[in-house]
């Protein structure tokens, strides 16, 4: 048989360009082996609730990620910012969101522009947490208003002082706010903030009448005398503030609310990489420890099945584009 005799330099040539594409090779299995850092990207500041959610989970995934699980806080534009930080995001397991469902629920209907469409480029992973939402009011409102009625009638005798702050334009509380408000007939002017602590900061120094938010963030001011929460947005009394009557107790029974906080992936996320990641993280959601910290937190752990969170966006995505059309409300 012939066989071609090779040169020793043409020889020496194709060892070198062989073992360079080996080494190359190896360097990619390598990289592709070597085990990367869980982004969770965060719609609330530090201190917040979607923050206090998706650090305590962090804390539980930690094992299930060697090379650490990094909590990125990205408030602002009621979630928006945090979710374009998503999408921007790997879509390989890297990267999560942790946001208020409304980003998949409200703002597509709410917002004229929301810059996002959450069929493509949301992936529902796991509900996170479930928590009522509070009214409270700050040193601006007289002592002697302690009810919604009584609120309501005091901003009616002080129409300049007529306000509430809410973590931001289009958030549940927002919408609660405009409810209530608008029900009444009440001219009160809305006051966005980037997230619950800066609004709070505001509400305590007497900047605001009014202010909703979750009741975890209400409860301890609310026990050290610095405000004061009338009303709850459950069905019936919260277990976590139990002195108070809920909206539907004062005789405000269309006012029942409950928020509830989700992870989510990059809309191009696979579904083998979905399927394996909503595992570790429900794992997570459902520990004693995150289930025992969120109630200290005044929440409520809920995990769920990505199919189960996307059945349940779908049911309130016809539910807020049904109110929101019928109110007539809308931002630009």
């Amino acid at each position: 048989m012939y066989r071609p005799c090779l040169p020793r330099r043409h020889f020496l040539q194709r060892a070198a360009g062989l073992g360079a594409f080996l080494a190359l090779g190896a360097d990619m299995a390598q990289a592709q082996a070597a085990p990367r850092a869980l982004h969770i990207f965060c719609t609330g500041p530090a201190g917040s609730i979607p923050d206090l959610i998706a650090r305590r989970v962090a804390v539980q995934l930690a094992s299930a990620y060697p090379a650490g699980v990094v909590v990125d806080n990205r408030p602002g534009a009621a979630g928006r910012i945090a979710v374009n930080a998503l999408m921007q995001a790997p879509a390989d397991g890297s990267a999560l969101l942790l946001a208020q469902g409304a980003v998949a629920t409200v703002y597509p209907y709410l917002f004229t522009k929301p810059g996002y469409d959450p069929a493509a480029d949301l992936r529902p992973l796991t509900l996170a947490a479930e928590a009522t939402l509070g009214l409270a009011l700050g040193p601006a409102v007289p002592p002697e208003v302690r009810d919604v009625t009584g609120l309501l009638a005091w901003m009616r005798r002080h129409p300049a002082l007529a306000n509430y702050g809410s973590p931001g334009t289009g958030t549940l509380p927002h919408l609660l706010g405009a409810a209530l408000f608008g029900g009444a007939q009440l001219d009160c002017q809305h006051v966005a903030y980037p997230g619950g602590p800066p609004a709070l900061a505001a509400l305590m120094g007497g900047q605001l009448s009014s202010l909703i938010l979750p009741e975890g963030l209400l409860r301890e001011p609310h026990a050290a005398g610095k405000l004061r929460v009338i009303a709850t947005s459950g069905v019936n009394r919260s277990a976590y503030l139990p002195q108070v009557p809920s909206f539907a107790e004062q005789g405000y029974k269309e006012l029942v609310m409950r928020e509830w906080f989700a992870f989510f992936m990059p809309g191009r996320t696979p579904a083998a990489v979905l399927e394996d990641t909503s595992s570790v993280v429900q794992a997570a959601v459902r520990s004693p420890q995150v289930g025992a910290s969120l109630a200290a937190a005044g929440m409520t752990a809920v995990a769920s099945t990505p199919r189960a969170l996307a059945d349940q966006i779908a049911i309130e995505q016809g539910e807020w584009q049904r109110s929101l059309r019928a109110s007539g409300i809308k931002v630009d």
